[in-house]
């Protein structure tokens, strides 16, 4: 797999700035030391996090980054598409403020080269916290360049060779490619490039609708593109619930965008400046005529180039490197953590992985993966969060539940926010109140879910966090709500009599 350009387009000051941070062009790399505790392969959101947590502790560390230090979520991913998503509700906000008896009468007027460049002078001003000479501060020995392992201990770097007790690989994930006829040929976007236009798109088509695919192509719909999303499945985010993807598929269809699904896509021309996607929908041949094509259908580890096989360590081209519950590769000395070796290619999920590394590579720590809690949120408008089971994963492991929705229809602030079209769905162990899983679906979903989360960590059940005063108004009351249905559950007809007879007895 190629290489990513060192450098960001376009070359204004803030990509300059973003490049000093991340691969300055001046960078000497340090002599290397005898010996390091760890080598980290990877300077993305796991490998920086390993690197200094490790540093930190007293290690002698050595981190290796080819590309731009800062990885996916800093250059292609959570920030810089965080920051558009937000320009995008902000004009949705503005087209939509006389339904608040708002009057703007020249409505929204999205100026996307200020969009950009607004995006692009936050990712550099976060930079700074990912860049070279910080972690040189942080006594981390830092090399730029190509890393590859020269045998079971030893890693090659810029013509340096680097010694390692242990190593962790952490090289993340790149965008997938469909063989689809014709499209290398009339070109398309990925996340790596959909960042560096400086023009909207007039038409955008979109394929794939997952996360990316789908808060893509409701953030270009109401710049102002017109958004055509194509999906084999016959729905959105086929992960999620139905009732969940539905809400999504609602408001993205109100924003304008084109959804569909059960799109068989045969191949793609170019005609004159326009790019024609010839597909069938529902069996029926269909061209749809666009401007820009993005490639949203997931990611794929990056594995390649690295010698892992001169390392001894098994890995696939689609899963990634091969490890066990404590992330250690098939060379014991070796682990791995973040997107090239985890199902859950989340920012949070390289977090957590990295500090599981650590534990376990330089303190003979016995973490587990399987001992998380994985959370995560897709940041379409509203949003959908998620913890722990499905209800269709509970039936398929056996285990038996029982659901509790609130609306957001029946919750004061989202009424008067006017997000009203969204819930919270909690998922108890049968015959108690221990949560096994929960959706939510409003306009912050992922601020709300962190308390369903910390309750399933911390044992806390349904039934206590009625218990808990939330503050009112907040759409969090949802949560406490859903919490009131489950301990009106336990007022069965039996204690009912039991609860009259008492107060009957003392009138």
């Amino acid at each position: 797999m190629a290489a990513r350009p060192l450098v960001h387009t376009p070359h204004d000051i803030f990509n300059q700035q973003l490049t000093r941070n991340v691969h300055p062009a001046d960078w000497v790399n340090p002599a290397p030391a005898p010996r390091y505790n760890l080598v980290v392969i990877g300077a993305g959101t796991a490998g920086l996090i390993t690197a200094a947590g490790a540093a930190g502790l007293g290690a002698k560390v050595a981190l290796v980054e080819r590309d731009l230090m800062g990885g996916d979520c800093l250059n292609f991913g959570c920030v810089p598409s965080k920051a558009l998503i937000r320009a995008a509700r902000v004009a949705a906000s503005v087209r939509d403020a006389a339904d608040f008896g708002v009057e703007v009468p020249a409505g929204a007027c999205v100026n996307f080269g200020k969009v950009m460049e607004r995006m692009r002078r936050l990712r550099a001003e976060l930079s700074a916290i990912d860049s070279a000479s910080r972690y040189t501060t942080l006594g981390v020995d830092v090399f730029l360049g190509s890393a590859r392992f020269a045998g079971p201990d030893t890693v090659e770097v810029d013509g340096k060779t680097l010694r390692f007790r242990k190593a962790v690989v952490a090289t993340g994930a790149r965008a997938a490619r469909l063989p689809i006829a014709g499209l290398e040929d009339a070109g398309y976007l990925t996340n790596e490039t959909i960042f560096s236009l400086t023009e909207l798109p007039r038409r955008l088509a979109v394929i794939g609708a997952g996360p990316i695919g789908c808060e893509m192509s409701q953030t270009f719909a109401r710049f102002g593109s017109k958004v055509h999303l194509l999906e084999a499945a016959p729905q959105i985010l086929i992960r999620e619930d139905r009732d969940a993807a539905e809400r999504v598929e609602r408001a993205m269809r109100r924003d304008g965008v084109n959804l569909v699904p059960n799109s068989r896509i045969e191949r793609v021309e170019r005609r004159g400046t326009e790019k024609v996607i010839v597909t069938k929908v529902d069996g029926v041949s269909a061209e749809i005529a666009c401007d820009e094509i993005l490639i949203g259908v997931g990611r794929v580890p990056a594995v390649q180039g690295l010698g892992l096989e001169a390392a001894g360590v098994g890995y696939d081209e689609t899963t990634g490197i091969k490890v066990n519950d404590y992330l250690q590769s098939t060379n014991p000395g070796i682990f791995a953590c973040g997107d090239v070796a985890s199902t859950y290619k989340f920012t949070h999920m390289s977090d957590a992985t990295a500090r599981i590394v650590i534990r376990n590579a330089l303190f003979f720590g016995r973490a587990k993966t399987s001992a998380l809690t994985v959370p995560w949120c897709t940041y379409t408008d509203p949003e959908i969060g998620h913890v722990g089971l499905y209800e269709s994963d509970a039936r398929a492991r056996g285990i038996k539940v029982r659901t509790f929705t609130q609306e957001l229809s029946a919750v004061d602030r989202a009424v008067v926010d006017g997000e009203t079209d969204g819930f919270v769905k909690v998922h108890v162990r049968e015959g108690t109140d221990t949560i096994v899983g929960a959706t939510v679906v409003a306009a912050h979903a992922g601020e709300m879910l962190s308390e369903l989360t910390t309750a399933m960590v911390g044992g806390v059940g349904l039934g206590k966090i009625a218990e808990i005063i939330h503050p009112y108004p907040t759409q969090a009351e949802a949560i406490k709500k859903v919490g009131d249905a489950y301990n009106r559950t336990r007022l069965t007809p039996t204690v009912k009599r039991i609860f009259e007879t008492w107060l009957r007895w003392t009138r």
